[in-house]
């Protein structure tokens, strides 16, 4: 299956690690959202949007992309990591899902080291994260995903 992940993944790399071993795993192409913000998406059977959580949103690279060049119809997932579980990460991606009338077939996520704004004080939260456990838990998610139950219209 013809499979997409746009994706931001800055500050400590930690989505892009999860992406990396999903890549290993299957034929995926990673598709940087600050660096290729006009790609042609209609020729993937699967899109994925990944991002670390940027004040409780996925980046906004991600969503400009996401509005921007996601086709209507498609079938999509999510992964994302997080410093602090959150409830809403996932309400403007998948919001603009939606809007595209996309099948969401799942989301995936775990903690992630975050650094950032109070926690630099402390050292960061999430120290060592993702994991390989959470890379092995991401690629079953990715594969669970593909399978014929799911991808089937």
């Amino acid at each position: 299956m013809k499979t997409a992940v746009i994706y931001y993944s800055e500050h400590h790399g930690n989505t892009k690690k999860l992406l990396d071993a999903i890549a290993k795993a299957g034929d995926v192409t990673l598709i940087n959202a600050s660096n290729n913000p006009d790609t042609y998406l209609s020729v993937y059977e699967l899109i994925g949007f990944a991002s670390g959580i940027y004040f409780s949103k996925f980046h906004d690279s991600v969503l400009q992309f996401a509005r921007k060049n996601l086709p209507q119809g498609k079938k999509v997932f999510f992964i994302y990591t997080c410093g602090a579980k959150g409830k809403k990460y996932l309400n403007t991606i998948k919001q603009i899902a939606e809007s595209k009338d996309s099948q969401i077939l799942g989301d995936f996520s775990c903690p992630g080291f975050d650094s950032f704004g109070p926690f630099k004080l402390i050292g960061g939260i999430a120290k060592g994260r993702p994991n390989e456990k959470d890379m092995e838990n991401a690629v079953s998610f990715f594969r669970e995903i593909c399978s014929e139950k799911n991808l089937k219209t």
